[in-house]
């Protein structure tokens, strides 16, 4: 395994169902405080240093605290209004770099939760997962979101909120308020540009989006991922810490789980089925044949 990749298995019933690799660190998600480096009319936006590669590219239409689209007007005033040469702004990247662009950045700042996603648009608004689609449990979640919304903060409840009770989407605003607190006072010790808040790595995006009362156990065998797992769990689902557990055994995890057998048979080029008969699979330099 490449010592800088990260892969989580997520097993039912001893059975390898899925597997995530995480190769390189993204930015998406990632919050900076930048400094403006340039404005350009011409394309109505600016060029921001985050502290990256290539500077980060901001439209005006992002640069707005409230999102145009949902204003009354929805006119765009022009960049030069809004930014200038060394105006220093907090950022969080929407789209990674491609090849010589830089990464795409908004003003307007969302933070994802278990139940929720906060979005500082200064609207307020609330929005509920189109994937609920029981119309009592959407009026339930948006009435409950209208009264625990920070102020100055817009929602989204997430399709994970239903039959969620208000203790714990109360608990997982809570948590998200903390950790923008901590980007504000980052932002107020740092100077621009600086790296204010990582986005979940890929074992947290789990942690987050998927593990829940279902998952019977949580197996980490790097010590700081365990500590930081840990956690968060005691500020997402404290019912859920009993079940996280640190491998340390002789053999690596993904052996002593079965896990790697399971994988250099997936990726033989003739793949055996259930009943009995077989596909093969291979690569061509056009296509790859079943």
């Amino acid at each position: 395994m490449n010592p800088w990749e990260t892969r989580v298995a997520i097993l039912d019933d001893g059975r390898l169902v899925e597997l995530l690799v995480e190769r390189e660190q993204a930015v998406v998600g990632n919050i900076y405080k930048g400094v403006v480096e340039n404005v350009v009319p011409g394309l109505d936006a600016a060029f921001v240093d985050c502290g990256m590669e290539r500077n980060v590219f901001l439209h005006v239409a992002d640069a707005l605290p409230v999102d145009p689209i949902k204003s009354r007007d929805g006119k765009l005033p022009r960049i030069s209004e809004v930014l200038h040469q060394g105006q220093e702004i907090i950022l969080q990247v929407t789209k990674g770099p491609i090849e010589s662009k830089g990464a795409r950045a908004t003003a307007r700042v969302s933070l994802p939760g278990r139940y929720v996603v906060l979005i500082r648009d200064g609207h307020g608004t609330v929005g509920i997962s189109k994937k609920l689609e029981d119309e009592e449990e959407r009026q339930r979640l948006r009435e409950l979101a209208h009264r625990l919304k920070p102020k100055g903060w817009g929602m989204i409840v997430r399709t994970r909120a239903q039959g969620a009770g208000r203790g714990e989407i109360e608990s997982d605003i809570r948590f998200l308020m903390r950790t923008w607190r901590t980007i504000e006072q980052r932002a107020r010790q740092s100077k621009a540009p600086a790296l204010l808040y990582e986005d979940l790595s890929l074992v947290f995006e789990i942690l987050r989006d998927v593990v829940d009362q279902r998952v019977r156990q949580l197996v980490v065998d790097d010590k700081p991922t365990y500590d930081r797992v840990l956690r968060l769990l005691s500020h997402m689902a404290p019912e859920l810490s009993d079940r996280l557990e640190l491998y340390q055994g002789d053999e690596p995890i993904f052996v002593k789980y079965g896990i790697e057998r399971e994988l250099d048979r997936a990726l033989r080029p003739r793949v055996w089925l259930p009943k009995g008969g077989h596909i093969t699979i291979e690569e061509t330099e056009a296509l790859t044949t079943i």
